[in-house]
This record gives structure tokens, sequence and C-alpha cells, in this order.
């Protein structure tokens, strides 16, 4: 059975090593006959969560008070099968633009009682100039204790590290770990 793949990449370089390891991906998951919607949120226009707790209010298809391209996202959001968060790292965690399309997603929590977050299986997809143990550390401690409350399962973590200038991505070999990431989905 095919499976729905959103992905949200919060990198602002549309042909960057991020956008790199998410084309490896989409490659693997879309070989198997899955159907992947990737939003490049740089180029969107999404304003931060107002923690206004008004989306119970809203409807399925648009959760959140707020009527901005967060409204393309929402619809694919709730059919996905799975949610793979794609950024660069910045100071140690996600990127900006990554964190607010994420914050915003809690509208469709609203919608559930006791503010429920629809279950998902997860992927994180990184690129980093720094690549050691320590480097990683805190942005994978933040998504691993995002996923435990989520009640998301963590499907894998495809870490790309030493690439800092476009194109340094170029034969690494967390490219082919995307590929085979993306490849291995079961339907």
């Amino acid at each position: 059975m095919s499976k729905k793949i959103l992905i949200l990449n919060g990198s602002p370089r549309p042909k960057g090593n991020t956008a790199s390891l998410c084309e490896a991906f989409i490659k693997g998951a879309e070989e198997q006959g899955h159907s992947v919607v990737q939003f490049n949120l740089n180029q969107l226009n999404i304003k931060g969560c107002l923690g206004c707790m008004q989306g119970h209010k809203q409807s399925k298809e648009s959760p959140c008070v707020q009527k901005d391209d967060m409204q393309k996202i929402y619809p694919v959001y709730q059919e996905a099968d799975i949610v793979v968060l794609a950024s660069p790292m910045y100071y140690w965690n996600i990127s900006g633009q990554l964190k607010t399309a994420f914050d915003r997603l809690f509208a469709a929590a609203e919608l559930n009682e006791n503010y429920e977050n629809p279950h998902k299986d997860c992927y994180l997809i990184m690129a980093a100039e720094g690549n050691t143990a320590d480097n990683w550390e805190p942005v994978l401690q933040n998504y691993r204790t995002l996923l435990k409350f989520l009640e998301w399962k963590n499907c894998g973590e495809i870490l790309a590290g030493g690439v800092m200038n476009v194109g340094d991505i170029k034969g690494h070999f967390a490219l082919d770990e995307a590929y085979k990431a993306g490849k291995a989905i079961n339907g």
C-alpha cells in the first residue's frame, strides 16, 4: 500500500545540501510507489503561531485562524502517513523556517480532544557544517523529545555533516542513506 509523505524543507537554499538530501529521499520513495509532497518553507508566507488556542473553532482543512500559506500545508499534513523534517542545522537546532511551520501545526492538534496530535511516522533530514557527536547532540535531543511527546514514530535520522557550502554534499554518503531510507518505506 502506498504511503503519503509530506516533506517540510526548512532550508532557504533551493538547490542547497538539504535540498539534495530531500531529492535523494524522494527518488527512493517514489520508486517504491509512494506519493511525496514537499514544501520549501522559505518560499512560503508563514507567520508565527499566535498562541490564541482558537484552532478548535476552525475546520479540519483550515484549522488556524491565520490564513496564510499554511493553508496549503494543513490538508497534506492531515492526510500524510509520514512527515519528513528537513533542515540545515542553525545554532544546533532546526531552521527558523521549519520551527515556525511546525509550531503552526498545533492548530491541527487543537481539533482533537486533549490537543492530541495526529499520529505520524517521521524522519529527520539534516545538513550541517559540523560533524561530531556533540555537534549533533542538541538537535537530536530536541527532535527525539518532540517525537516522544507527539507519540510519533522515529523512522530515521539522516545526518550529513561537513557540508557548509552549496554543493558540498556531492558524493556524501548521506545522499545514499537518504535514497535508501525513502526506498525502504514499506506500504
